[in-house]
């Protein structure tokens, strides 16, 4: 069976990059492409990620593309950090925060890392994902769950910062001639 390959696209303060998601098979975590040294791929196009996984034989499917706004992330953790009594659980952003972050330590090989994770942090998922209108962390989950956020912050911006970006030629205006050719 051929591992799918799905565009994913990160928005950060700095301008958009599109990584590549590979969903896991069977009992396999899901995870992000890399290359052969687990540095992240990245692209700022995503016709350019499309080609990529053309030519390395990888089995692209074409969809509508997801977008996680890092930049929300950020802010929902600086006014956490502000309000404190912020324990009011949020749904959607930063659960997909905390699952494209499980992901991205599980792919790339950086210092960063995230906590490990115990009970608290099975509480406060459990929350996220089901947690009705109003639903409140308590004080060690908001804490454990702020903290984690953050780190993930630090993974990506070790991640994309070490990233491979077969098509950074673009930006500078490097003639094709000249570009590199992109590694798997």
């Amino acid at each position: 069976m051929t591992t799918d390959h799905y565009a994913y696209r990160i928005a950060t303060r700095r301008g958009d990059l599109h990584v590549i998601w590979r969903l896991g098979e069977g009992d396999d975590h899901d995870t992000l492409a890399v290359d052969d040294r687990r540095r992240l791929l990245a692209f700022h196009d995503p016709e350019t990620l499309r080609e990529h996984c053309a030519r390395n034989g990888r089995h692209f499917v074409p969809c509508t593309e997801p977008v996680l706004d890092l930049e929300d992330v950020r802010e929902s953790i600086e006014e956490a950090v502000h309000v404190p009594a912020t324990r009011t659980v949020p749904t959607g952003l930063l659960l997909e925060a905390w699952n494209f972050f499980e992901d991205l330590a599980r792919s790339v090989d950086t210092a960063a890392a995230l906590p490990v994770q115990g009970a608290v942090h099975a509480a406060a998922y459990d929350r996220i994902f089901g947690a009705p209108d109003g639903e409140v962390w308590t004080d060690e989950e908001a804490t454990a769950v702020w903290a984690l956020l953050r780190a993930g912050l630090d993974l990506w911006e070790e991640a994309a910062r070490d990233a491979v970006v077969p098509d950074a030629s673009l930006l500078t205006g490097t003639p094709p001639a000249a570009r590199p050719a992109p590694r798997a």
